[in-house]
């Protein structure tokens, strides 16, 4: 047991790999390169990520949780990495993730707002943890899923561990990035969250279709240019609906213009 740990995680602990690989441009280039791919494929993981953490309360709450996430995500990554070469029989996890998304969606459409605050209000006794560590354990799940792809992606292009790893935490650094742009979006702009959900459909239905079963890939590129025009159309439907509740107020209460 002890040898097989040290087989899979000895690279990591390697001095001489991680000065060879620092001291190397050619190797800093592939890390760019692996980041790059880390923030194509989280693009769907940063639209949950954002939708999960508004349940939170307050700003400060959702900036926590994700800088919470961001550690376990490094911690997850490190494991993941170690048993890269195993991670093709893992095809499982994207069934669950894909049914755990549709619940969130589920979730979220099912119950008006007023009645998911009662009841996060309700629930508060009777859960064991605080809502916000609910919500990081959320957001580690959801780390733990989206890891399967980068990672595999990320071996077939360099199979030295400290390669994988640096270029992974580049990309899960600009991708929390990314989740803070959204919540930033979603507070000024209410319709993005539904939006989000909507998203959130789609990337379950994109993580099962995936499985070697169907084995159908949506390009990362592809699903990130949907992302943008699902947000541009929000935004342009968010300042539509506002011009003309302005318009209705000036035409309903002309004095107060």
């Amino acid at each position: 047991m002890l040898q097989w740990i040290s087989t899979l995680y000895g690279p990591f602990f390697d001095g001489s790999n991680w000065a060879a690989v620092i001291q190397s441009g050619s190797d800093w280039l592939v890390i760019l390169s692996l980041a790059i791919i880390e923030c194509l494929l989280s693009v769907d993981n940063a639209v949950v990520l954002a939708a999960q953490t508004q349940a939170l309360p307050t700003k400060i709450q959702r900036e926590k949780s994700l800088f919470y996430g961001i550690w376990g995500a490094y911690l997850f990554r490190f494991l993941i990495i170690g048993v890269g070469t195993f991670l093709i029989n893992f095809w499982v996890i994207k069934i669950i993730g894909g049914l755990y998304l549709l619940y969130l969606a589920y979730s979220f459409f099912s119950k008006t707002k007023v009645v998911h605050t009662r009841r996060l209000a309700n629930e508060k006794k009777k859960r064991r943890i605080s809502l916000f560590w609910s919500v990081v354990i959320q957001i580690e799940m959801m780390d733990i899923i989206s890891s399967v792809d980068s990672v595999l992606a990320s071996l077939a292009i360099s199979s030295n561990p400290v390669i994988v790893l640096l270029g992974g935490m580049i990309g899960i650094a600009a991708m929390r990035g990314v989740a803070e742009v959204i919540m930033r979006l979603m507070s000024k702009i209410p319709e993005i969250q539904p939006m989000a959900y909507i998203l959130i459909i789609f990337i379950a239905i994109k993580l099962v279709i995936s499985i070697p079963t169907i084995n159908i890939e949506i390009p990362a590129p592809v699903f990130g240019v949907i992302v943008l025009v699902a947000v541009v159309i929000t935004i342009i439907i968010h300042f539509v609906r506002k011009n003309r509740r302005s318009q209705y107020e000036r035409d309903n209460h002309p004095g107060e213009s």
